[in-house]
């Protein structure tokens, strides 16, 4: 039962990177220009989604809250800086999508262009920075309580928060050339195929530093899938490039969703049988047994979780379906 809860955990997180992945990246590219027109198409076509992509972050929370307490205080004190950083974004790209349409000024909506772009990005970097400090280990003392932050004021942090932010930037521009109006989309397509080689040498980067960093190598229980998987991610990102060389965005969407799921089950794979590895203390190690609540306890969340998913699940195909078309009312080609 703590495996089936620990995969519904990594679930919830990794529906959430990829769905809300494509909102930070659209964000992120409001930087670029293009006029208002073209920002207000972009934030148009990004509208009916990303309200309903922020709800696994709150299912996912739920679970850790419900399921793992323990890993939730730890992951929470152990992580706080990056945790509030990425909270501190989701809540500022909100605001600003909201906010943007209701001045006439243009100069104040692009100020909230701005804030939209700051949020986009501090939630990119703060997840990345998340992901791997439990990939590289805390130092967990023999009280079970984590000391201090500075563990994440490292190279492979660093690295891991850059290589989130290009993930999501090619994700948005991907999603937005599936999105937009054909004329607009070939354009945001030639932009996410130059992002994806920005986003190859950022995940290059992050994996030399990872494997000449010796906390993340007494971390990882699993050495054979820590290199794997980047290896897959690297191929689902040549695969969107070449699905947006041939204009199939729907291929390309799917690919670079791929590649925002991969470091999820990265770090859940690399560091099975636990959640949280101590540098300090080998026996503070924290497993994912250990962190889980009591059985009946796990049982009686199961009742709430059961139809949880299916209506996530339902509510996404549902707005797919709905708006399925592009912003200027043509259907796109998905495959």
């Amino acid at each position: 039962m703590d495996l089936a809860w620990y995969a519904l955990l990594g679930l919830f997180f990794t529906g959430y990177l990829v769905l809300a992945g494509y909102d930070y990246g659209v964000g992120l590219l409001l930087a670029r220009g293009g006029g208002p027109a073209l920002r207000r198409e972009a934030l148009t076509a990004l509208g009916p989604f990303f309200l309903g992509n922020e709800v696994w972050l709150v299912a996912a929370v739920g679970i850790l809250f419900g399921a793992f307490p323990v890993l939730e205080g730890e992951l929470l004190s152990g992580c706080y800086p990056a945790v509030a950083g990425a909270l501190v974004g989701v809540i500022l790209v909100t605001v600003g999508v909201q906010l943007r349409s209701r001045p006439a000024d243009e100069r104040i909506r692009a100020c909230w262009d701005r804030v939209v772009m700051i949020g986009s990005a501090l939630a990119a970097v703060g997840w990345g920075v998340v992901l791997a400090a439990l990939l590289q280990g805390v130092p967990r003392q023999a009280d079970g309580h984590v000391a201090g932050v500075s563990h994440l004021a490292t190279p492979f942090a660093a690295t891991v928060g850059l290589a989130m932010v290009a993930l999501v930037a090619v994700h948005g521009a991907t999603f937005l050339a599936l999105r937009l109006s054909a004329d607009a989309a070939a354009v945001v397509g030639r932009t996410a195929r130059r992002l994806v080689p920005v986003a190859l040498t950022a995940v290059g980067l992050a994996t030399v530093v990872g494997l000449l960093s010796s906390r993340v190598r007494d971390a990882v229980q699993r050495p054979a899938v820590a290199v794997l998987l980047p290896l897959l991610l690297a191929a689902a990102l040549l695969a969107a490039r070449a699905a947006l060389a041939r204009r199939r965005p729907g291929w390309a969407l799917a690919a670079t969703g791929a590649a925002l799921a991969l470091p999820v089950v990265l770090v859940g794979a690399a560091l099975w049988p636990y959640v949280l590895v101590s540098t300090t203390d080998p026996g503070a190690s924290l497993t994912v047994t250990d962190a889980a609540a009591s059985a009946p306890t796990l049982r009686l969340l199961g009742w709430v979780a059961l139809p949880l998913l299916p209506a996530l699940l339902g509510f996404q195909a549902m707005c797919w379906w709905v708006f399925r078309g592009r912003t200027d009312g043509r259907a796109p080609v998905y495959w």
